[in-house]
């Protein structure tokens, strides 16, 4: 971290709210012949919690565990096909073009964040919403995804909120299938949820999304869909859709 070119790629990798683990795993995909420019995760925690002065200042780009969330009530929707009738090329993310979706509630349930998360690449897309009525739930999913190509919006699959409860039209308008997880069994939608506490930490409890501009909602899921991920090899969502559909980057 003494070495001015080694401390500026964290520093900037933190104000994109990467983590070290993804800092230190990045470093050795873009300097692959430069070990002198990679770092450690352990490296770049410690440089952190040495930062006497300026150590809130850093901290506040880590991620951190919130609070469990209580149950809310949810029954299964008679009209639905469970999640155990969908493919097993979904499950094993062996294709593109399976998605998983969920909304974000806001402060007093006064709007919210509709989310859907490509379960291979990664990628999202969201978009605000004035509220979880299920036609302006599903205007808001078609508008997101009817740009992609058919090879890229094969199925959703989401929770048991009503705010799906118009699915039968979803899948009609965008030509796919849809699968519901069982209630109160959200690993089933792991991928979403995930990505969903991503953005708490943005938008955390509370958020009041009718203060919130369209356009600071699209920079922060442009900051996760440029974060370089793990599983991934250290490839950002971008990077890996892109190459299936470069226009798909621009959901």
């Amino acid at each position: 971290m003494d070495r001015p070119e080694v401390s500026e790629y964290v520093r900037g990798g933190l104000t994109r709210y990467w983590s070290p683990d993804q800092i230190a795993g990045r470093s050795r995909v873009e300097f692959s012949q430069t070990p002198r420019r990679w770092v450690s995760r352990p490296t770049i925690y410690r440089w952190i919690r040495g930062q006497a002065e300026y150590r809130s200042h850093w901290e506040k780009f880590l991620r951190f565990g919130g609070r469990t969330p209580g149950r809310e009530k949810r029954r299964p929707n008679p009209t639905c096909v469970r999640i155990d009738g969908r493919p097993e090329v979904v499950n094993r993310r062996a294709r593109f073009g399976d998605w998983e979706g969920d909304t974000i509630v806001g402060r007093r349930h006064r709007g919210g964040l509709v989310t859907l998360v490509e379960r291979k690449s990664g990628f999202l897309a969201a978009s605000k919403v004035k509220d979880r009525q299920a036609r302006r739930v599903r205007r808001k999913i078609t508008a997101l995804l009817r740009v992609l190509p058919n090879s890229l919006r094969r199925t959703l699959t989401f929770d048991n909120g009503t705010e799906f409860s118009d699915h039968e039209r979803l899948a009609d308008h965008l030509a796919c299938k849809i699968y519901f997880a069982e209630p109160y069994r959200s690993w089933q939608r792991g991928t979403n949820e995930n990505t969903n506490g991503l953005l708490r930490q943005f938008f955390p409890k509370k958020t009041d999304f009718q203060e919130i501009s369209w356009h600071e909602v699209a920079e922060k899921v442009d900051l996760l869909n440029d974060r370089p991920r793990v599983r991934l090899g250290y490839r950002t969502p971008r990077e890996v859709l892109a190459k299936v559909c470069p226009a798909a980057i621009e959901v």
